[in-house]
């Protein structure tokens, strides 16, 4: 029995009025955590106040349409966040404004934020970690739904790169199954997931002809804003392209450098070396092999690329 999963459901209970976070940037797994969560506790709990907010991505408003509230809707509320390792990364600083804080999440704990803290590091995903909040409560007045379904199936599929990444374990396959009996499309699911825009396939062209690879492995990627407007692509869409370098020979980890107004976004991926020690260094963080941080100049990026070579030299 999943006694944090029973500890949130107990919580949530006591509040007349939820109100679902999530990070900055967000990602399927981030949409499907939140919207996920959202739709069982609506349909537990119709006659409860259930909110989804921060700022849309537009590549996956398929997945969900977030909703905008009023300050004084955090009043006496429960607040809860899903998929977000620090408050940094929180979309909408108004999460502090509620009652109760809630802490959902499968990023190693550096910030343990929140009244109540749920996270599980070996999940695949904190989509994945939402089914078992409702596997744990079904009996206990819990519901799932078709729509929370979907939701949650779209967050386990693209934080597990179609269950290719390594915690991607038998127990996600056999949630995965379970999810798809609720009759959601898939065909239509996948389509939104992985359409790609024509400006960002050529964008994609020019990051396979023009990576940079070091005799120790270490590839990288550099996109300056300059670049990014030829190509009329945002940083968030030239974002979905770091996983474009992963099945090249040669590659052992590879680090992209997308530069936006204010700030240089850095995203590592690995085949093995522990990549977020370096994230953690430029005050980021993430997974082992998948981790962020952020940076201000681009001579701080060849910073990174040194210390990335010494990662995986070692």
């Amino acid at each position: 029995m999943n006694e944090k999963a029973l500890q949130i459901l107990e919580t949530i209970r006591q509040f007349d009025t939820i109100i679902i976070h999530r990070h900055v940037r967000p990602d399927p797994d981030a949409y499907g955590s939140q919207g996920g969560l959202a739709e069982i506790l609506k349909a537990s709990f119709p006659e409860k106040a259930i909110y989804t907010v921060g700022k849309e991505e537009e590549s996956l408003q398929f997945l969900r349409r977030l909703d905008k509230i009023d300050d004084d809707v955090y009043e006496n509320a429960l607040v809860i966040v899903c998929d977000t390792a620090n408050q940094e990364r929180i979309c909408d600083g108004r999460y502090r404004l509620g009652k109760k804080l809630i802490k959902i999440d499968h990023h190693p704990n550096e910030d343990p934020y929140g009244d109540l803290l749920w996270v599980d590091t070996n999940a695949s995903s904190t989509s994945e970690m939402i089914y078992e909040f409702y596997l744990a409560g079904k009996d206990k007045g819990l519901v799932m739904t078709k729509e929370a379904a979907r939701l949650i199936y779209a967050g386990i599929v693209g934080d597990t790169g179609r269950f290719l990444f390594p915690r991607t374990s038998q127990k996600t396959f056999q949630y995965a199954s379970e999810l798809i009996e609720y009759g959601f499309s898939l065909a239509e699911l996948y389509d939104g997931l992985y359409r790609t825009k024509v400006n960002v396939a050529h964008l994609s062209g020019y990051v396979l002809q023009n990576f940079q690879l070091s005799s120790s492995g270490v590839a990288s990627v550099k996109m300056t804003k300059e670049l990014l407007c030829e190509y009329n692509v945002t940083p968030s869409e030239a974002s979905q392209l770091v996983s474009l370098l992963g099945n090249i020979e040669g590659i052992t980890a590879w680090v992209f450098f997308i530069e936006e107004e204010k700030e240089i976004r850095v995203r590592f991926r690995s085949k093995g070396p522990i990549v977020n020690e370096v994230a953690k260094k430029y005050k980021g963080g993430g997974h082992p092999l998948a981790a962020g941080a952020s940076i201000y100049s681009w001579e701080d990026a060849d910073r990174v690329i040194a210390d990335l070579e010494a990662i995986c030299r070692s």
